[in-house]
């Protein structure tokens, strides 16, 4: 019989949001032997590779990210199916909260999305940095938060939630837009509580890339127009490409960049089954 087994799918997302193969083998109720062998039978059944092994842990290839995708939306298409049939409809009041750098455009189809599907939920939606949502967050401010990670910068800030999805940063500028070596890199950004402007400063200095800060965007589609009118470059998730935006052509002598992960924040303590379906309901809805 073709097809993948529901667990063996359970296990590859518990283990790519964990990060190892040990801190996944709680998440499933299973040994880190079990997790092992669930692992080998799907990379088996797929033909390929699905994760790399490390010192620092396991990280998915190209195809196992590909298969993340596809069973993240599997796994809560089943638990949906299975909620429907007992009777369980998803009714109430949800506060979310998502990052800045988020695809509006994935935003405008998810609330068309949850009206037609979902019409007893009411979602309250805002847009924030990062940060501040973290901290709103953990005062209570949201029920379910969505924010951005920069690989490797902010770890703790990562936390155990589960990562929606990855994508890289890339330095962008006006489409045919060409950096001149030896002269100071005019930078667009968002303000400097901003984690992702903090970050590319950082990188810029630890280089000793000179640059000048040529404009300070309020919010990612300020950011994209100042781009676009060709006022300078700026660090962005590459989902940021937009009309009149492209990457650097190379050789731009701009430092190499990490990838992002756009995470769900960690489910807080004495959190509702509402707000649980909920985050899991969202998760599929933008997969």
């Amino acid at each position: 019989m073709q097809g993948f087994d529901l667990e063996q799918l359970r296990t590859l997302v518990a283990v790519a949001d964990a990060g190892s193969l040990t801190a996944a083998a709680p998440r499933v109720y299973l040994s880190q032997s079990s997790v092992s062998e669930q692992i080998r039978k799907l990379e088996e059944r797929a033909g390929q590779s699905l994760l790399t092994r490390s010192k620092a842990g396991v990280a998915p290839t190209e195809a196992g990210l590909r298969l993340l995708g596809h069973a993240r939306r599997i796994l809560a298409l089943s638990d949906e199916a299975f909620r429907d049939l007992r009777g369980e409809a998803l009714q109430g009041e949800l506060r979310l909260a998502v990052t800045d750098y988020f695809r509006p455009g994935d935003l405008t189809r998810l609330l068309g999305r949850l009206g037609e599907r979902y019409p007893q939920v009411r979602l309250h939606v805002t847009i924030l940095k990062s940060d501040a949502l973290r901290t709103a967050y953990a005062h209570g401010d949201f029920d379910v938060g969505l924010a951005m990670n920069i690989a490797g910068a902010n770890a703790a800030a990562a936390g155990s939630g589960a990562v929606l999805r990855r994508e890289s940063l890339a330095w962008l500028g006006a489409t045919g837009l060409r950096v001149v070596r030896g002269e100071p890199v005019r930078l667009l950004a968002l303000p400097d509580t901003c984690s992702l402007h903090q970050f590319t400063v950082s990188l810029l200095r630890r280089r000793r890339v000179p640059y000048v800060l040529a404009h300070v965007a309020s919010g990612v589609a300020g950011l994209q127009s100042a781009l676009a009118a060709g006022l300078g470059v700026a660090c962005l998730n590459e989902s940021a490409i937009g009309e009149g935006i492209a990457r650097l052509a190379p050789p731009h002598g701009l430092p190499a960049l990490p990838r992002v992960a756009f995470q769900w924040l960690p489910a807080r303590r004495g959190e509702t089954a509402f707000v649980t379906r909920a985050r899991e309901m969202l998760s599929l809805q933008l997969a």
